[in-house]
């Protein structure tokens, strides 16, 4: 067992089983049992969900957004009403990104310098500044637990030339981060390793960021756009630079299947909006695998998505409810679904955990793609 904490913060690594891991972030809201996904509440909700049904899925984490909160209500004002846990009426823990990603998606919009990224509001047009000092300003009026460095993200496909610029200027931003974030016991802040998918840019982001020190590091830059095989790829020359008693958090990531394979390459910590975005679109994940809910096969079976889960969306309502509440556009039936997939997701997470715990996670891992594969039982 290794261990690494600042005062009321740490991670224990109870096990491992091959590059697996097993471990236990402790912070100033509760613990957070890793491999953890972490439902992603943007502007302060899960969209579709109710917290407590978040919280009964068996999350003990979601993410917020600094960008999206910082222009709406504002960091001041959530400050003001008792930090972000209070306002949303959540008491376990809350990672805050910091706006990198959408700097990225902003490009039209945005304009970076060694200072700043400038942009322009989504939302009225005016312009604001995010800084590395500002970024972590914002996250520590929220009252985050986790608080991520300010990073510059690039899309794929992009040139080595321009991955390495990014690199080092989030190198640089990692640095003023950490001085900005100070001390706050029982919060973490977390450095990001970016470099594209070049292993000399990832390794040279990774020692950067250990030289400069921080409660946990994530991997960033993945998922946006380069395939799985290249992301997968990209871990896995990572993975070996990271420190072993720190966490391990792969930014916007992912599929079952992303989360299966990452998890197997080292990787503690994933966040999504695919199973909230999914669901609204009428699209289920399942132990089965993936089930459309719009197709028109579903229109007459009786049968819940999965009658064993103690999750009522999946084994409460039958398909053919979910097919009709879709096809008719109804709210309830993007809930249903949003709140099926979550549920999905953490138990994907808990049989991940139990499987490294009794050394079996290879095996788990086998059986739970092959049950993908086979599919959906037929009606």
């Amino acid at each position: 067992m290794t261990r690494a904490e600042t005062p009321e913060f740490s991670f224990t690594l109870h096990a491992t089983d091959g590059a697996a891991r097993l471990g236990t972030v402790n912070t100033l809201h509760g613990a957070i049992r890793t491999p953890a996904f972490m439902p992603v509440g943007t502007v302060g909700t899960v969209k579709g969900l109710y917290l407590d049904q978040v919280e009964d899925t068996g999350a003990d984490i979601i993410l917020g957004n600094t960008y999206h909160l910082m222009l709406r209500p504002g960091a001041e004002e959530v400050a003001k009403l008792g930090g972000l846990h209070k306002f949303i009426g959540w008491k376990r823990p809350i990672l805050t990104d910091s706006g990198g990603f959408q700097i990225m998606s902003l490009s039209k919009i945005r304009k970076i310098t060694e200072q700043a990224a400038t942009f322009q509001s989504h939302i009225d047009g005016r312009k604001h500044e995010l800084s590395p000092e500002r970024a972590m300003e914002i996250q520590r009026l929220l009252g985050s637990d986790i608080q991520m460095q300010l990073d510059q993200c690039l899309e794929y496909p992009h040139t080595e030339k321009d991955a390495e610029k990014a690199m080092q200027l989030s190198l640089r931003w990692a640095d003023r981060s950490r001085k900005a974030f100070g001390s706050q016991p029982g919060r973490g802040n977390f450095g990001i390793v970016q470099g594209g998918i070049n292993e000399r840019l990832r390794r040279t982001s990774a020692e950067g960021l250990k030289s400069i020190g921080f409660e946990g590091y994530a991997i960033g830059g993945l998922a946006v756009g380069e395939g799985q095989a290249l992301m997968l790829q990209a871990i896995e020359f990572t993975e070996p630079h990271l420190p072993k008693d720190r966490p391990r958090y792969l930014m916007g990531v992912g599929t079952p299947e992303d989360i299966l394979e990452s998890v197997a390459r080292g990787i503690d910590m994933f966040d999504c909006v695919l199973p909230t975005r999914s669901g609204r679109h009428g699209q289920a994940f399942t132990r089965f695998g993936k089930i459309n809910l719009r197709n028109a096969k579903h229109a007459t079976d009786t049968r819940p998505l999965d009658p064993e889960s103690p999750c009522p969306a999946l084994s409460c309502y039958s398909r053919a409810y979910l097919h009709h509440l879709m096809r008719s556009g109804e709210l309830l039936g993007m809930m249903l679904l949003s709140w099926a997939n979550i549920a999905y997701y953490q138990s994907l997470m808990q049989g991940i955990r139990q499987s490294i715990a009794e050394g079996r996670f290879e095996a788990f891992r086998a059986e739970t793609k092959e049950q993908w594969k086979r599919g959906d039982v037929p009606a």
